[in-house]
């Protein structure tokens, strides 16, 4: 058989293995509530690995190295900010956020929880945060159909159509019938596929190449920055650089607003679990995050040392090395840990989705419907969302980075300062809530519109600065429940306990 021929039955069995998985959640998923949150049913490890599957995307395995090829270690600092976002969000929103929606009259999406949790009888404020998933997730969803489609064409030489369209379609199967025990199994099986896969690649090519040392020699030769965290610093000044660290690393502050991640907090058996899912979540990360640098280094000297072996899509370097270097079953086993990036992210994308659409607009607007009306509208919901994103992906030429960094900033900067102030401030009200929801919003499109300004500074800082400003001013000037008090102090109370008894039980 040929190397191709390997390759692509290692991904058929990939493939065929989240159908699988996929068909075994949707003969467990019988009610709206497990189809949306899974019962509320989730091991930590099992919230984990999902939430990182789910959160890292092609981006990780395709963007991130691709970044670090072209311009040096200092796009490691997007990394380094994702994984102390990612511990702060385990640590301070995970057991709260987990308490309270079940308070807040067992709310399972988030903009149902905005809506429990400050009483908006309105309901203003659930449909714009509902329209807010809508519109991000529909440019994040076609960012994973664009790498898919790069994907086919970088390891096979397909039509980007046909790669992107593979995928779209697999992913869109067993999204829609599995739900989000579906989309959440099959995640935990890319996550630990992409771990594998990110910390061999690297590991591997060093011991083929043979000599570390030849090889920073060579990365130096190509670019002298290229080893340097703190490139620019001499050029630019403590001040500008610092400022230029500080919005490529406040990618970390999206975290707090992703819905498709901080979904799985709600998903959790007790709040007290989310100290061993932050364990898990971290090492993760600190793991695939090195392997992942590691990757496009190697790859600076493999390559860019080379002028025979120049790259034409720095963001196609993780797929190459895996070509190159192992026996080509391994290496479509690898290759598919790209597609499980890819696809994970886009299954939980599209449940949340689902959930706007059904939970919080179709229930609120009209005539709430049977549970087995509501899990085909779910289901319909899925696949509409699906073809959008689809027709937005049918530009080859759009980079993945980019459009996953304007959706990260839209949900960071709209939603992560309204989640932190529902957990931590009770004065919040739903006025100020939405106010800031919308600055937050607006902001971004403005902003990371605007070259000038996009350049300058990441649009998730001053959407999630105003965001704060608008809500809290909004908030102070209007009036509040005093049956918030009441829930909020219950919440509290549930966490506190829960973290004594883990406490007395450890010592």
């Amino acid at each position: 058989m040929t190397e191709q021929t390997f390759q692509l039955i290692a991904i058929a069995v990939y493939l065929a293995a989240m159908l699988g998985i996929g068909y075994y959640a949707y003969r467990r998923t019988t009610s709206i509530d497990g189809y949306m949150l899974a019962e509320r049913g989730l091991r930590p490890s099992v919230a984990a690995l999902s939430a990182n599957a789910a959160d890292m995307s092609g981006w990780l395995l395709m963007g991130l190295p691709g970044a670090i090829y072209a311009s040096g270690l200092i796009e490691a600092w997007i990394a380094i900010g994702l994984t102390i976002g990612a511990w702060l969000n385990w640590k301070f929103v995970a057991p709260r956020l987990r308490a309270y929606t079940e308070i807040s009259d067992n709310a399972i999406t988030i903009p149902s929880f905005f809506e429990k949790r400050l009483k908006d009888h309105s309901h203003l404020l659930r449909i714009a945060a509902a329209l807010v998933i809508l519109v991000f997730f529909t440019f994040y969803v076609s960012s994973g159909m664009v790498a898919a489609g790069k994907f086919f064409v970088s390891s096979f030489g397909w039509p980007y159509l046909s790669g992107m369209l593979l995928v779209a379609v697999i992913t869109l199967l067993y999204t829609l019938f599995g739900g989000f025990l579906g989309a959440t199994l099959t995640d935990v099986a890319q996550g630990l596929l992409m771990f594998a896969a990110l910390i061999a690649v690297p590991i591997v090519v060093v011991l083929q190449l043979g000599d570390l040392g030849g090889a920073a020699a060579t990365m130096q030769s190509v670019n002298p920055e290229v080893l340097n965290l703190f490139a620019g610093l001499e050029d630019k000044g403590a001040l500008l650089w610092g400022l230029a660290i500080f919005s490529t690393a406040a990618w970390g502050l999206g975290y707090f607003g992703q819905p498709h991640i901080i979904v799985r907090f709600m998903a959790l058996r007790t709040p007290a679990e989310a100290k061993a899912g932050r364990r898990v979540s971290t090492t993760w990360m600190i793991m695939t995050a090195a392997g992942a640098i590691g990757t496009a280094l190697i790859g600076i000297a493999y390559f860019a040392g080379s002028p025979a072996r120049q790259l034409e899509d720095p963001e196609t370097v993780f797929l190459l090395l895996s070509q190159i270097f192992f026996h080509p079953f391994v290496g479509g086993l690898v290759l598919a840990a790209v597609l499980a990036a890819i696809m994970s992210t886009m299954s939980s994308q599209l449940i949340v989705c689902s959930s706007a659409l059904v939970e919080d607009l179709y229930n609120i607007v009209g005539k709430k419907a049977s549970q087995k009306a509501q899990l085909t509208l779910g289901r319909l919901g899925v696949l509409v969302i699906a073809v959008v994103a689809a027709v937005l992906a049918l530009d080859s030429d759009s980079k993945i980075l980019d459009l996953v960094s304007f959706a990260w900033a839209g949900f960071g900067a709209a939603f992560g300062p309204i989640v932190i102030l529902s957990l931590y401030w009770r004065q919040l009200t739903a006025a100020g809530a939405l106010a800031g929801l919308l600055t937050g919003a607006v902001t971004v499109f403005v902003w990371g519109n605007i070259p000038a300004l996009h350049s300058a500074m990441y649009e998730i800082v001053p959407g999630f600065l105003l965001n704060v400003l608008v809500a809290v001013l909004v908030s102070r000037a209007t009036n509040r429940h005093e049956d918030i008090d009441a829930e909020f102090e219950e919440m509290e109370r549930q966490v506190g306990e829960e973290a004594a008894a883990e406490a007395a039980a450890t010592r």
